[in-house]
């Protein structure tokens, strides 16, 4: 009874702001909680770059193939330009072959905004979390991505224009990325070192042509 109690304050406490949500254009999985968190990035996206962030997050099941930039346009009375719109729908199937499921889309409102953000850096994001083998439920793992993947865009965009924000979360995936590359080239280097460069220089030292 108290857990009832406590949910029903927390959704009271959080009902004024989802009434008011602009940026959130379908949902079908995402918890009060992910909602405000996304709300929060977006309303400061916009106000510090003039961008909107849009998210679809739908339980819809699309047929392979389908066209997700003609889906996207049924949102364009209720979204400002410009904008990017992250859809999210984990009962779509990615390839007959595989029967993975979870697609993401990214649509912005022009080309020009294309350049402003990493387009597999998002989805990595958005998917790494949902692909990972933890004690999260499904349900938490869809309301997580979505949160990691929408704040991975909104900072990337605003990193694009030298502006940092406050709301976004941190990508733990993309910090262990980094560091795998900064070993992979250290390791080329390494390599290039005792195979090729370190003989030929030994070979200069004493004098042998």
């Amino acid at each position: 009874m108290f857990k009832v109690q406590v949910r029903l304050a927390l959704l009271a406490l959080l009902l004024p702001l989802l009434l008011n949500a602009t940026h959130i254009l379908k949902d079908d999985i995402l918890k009060p909680e992910a909602s405000v968190l996304i709300e929060d990035m977006a309303n400061e996206l916009f106000s510090k770059t003039g961008i909107n962030g849009y998210v679809v997050a739908t339980n819809e099941n699309f047929p392979l193939g389908f066209n997700l930039v003609e889906y996207s346009m049924k949102y364009e009375v209720n979204m400002s330009k410009p904008y990017v719109m992250l859809i999210f729908a984990p009962n779509s199937v990615i390839t007959e072959k595989s029967k993975n499921r979870g697609r993401v889309a990214l649509i912005p409102s022009s080309t020009e905004l294309v350049s402003l953000y990493d387009k597999g850096d998002v989805m990595d994001a958005t998917i790494d979390v949902i692909a990972a083998k933890d004690k999260n439920s499904k349900e938490d793992k869809f309301n997580i991505g979505v949160v990691q993947g929408f704040s991975e865009l909104a900072d990337q965009i605003a990193s694009s224009k030298d502006i940092e924000l406050t709301t976004t979360l941190p990508n733990d995936t993309r910090i262990v990325v980094n560091i795998l590359r900064v070993i992979v080239i250290f390791g080329g280097i390494l390599v290039f070192w005792m195979f090729m460069f370190r003989p030929l220089y030994m070979r200069i030292k004493n004098g042998k042509q």
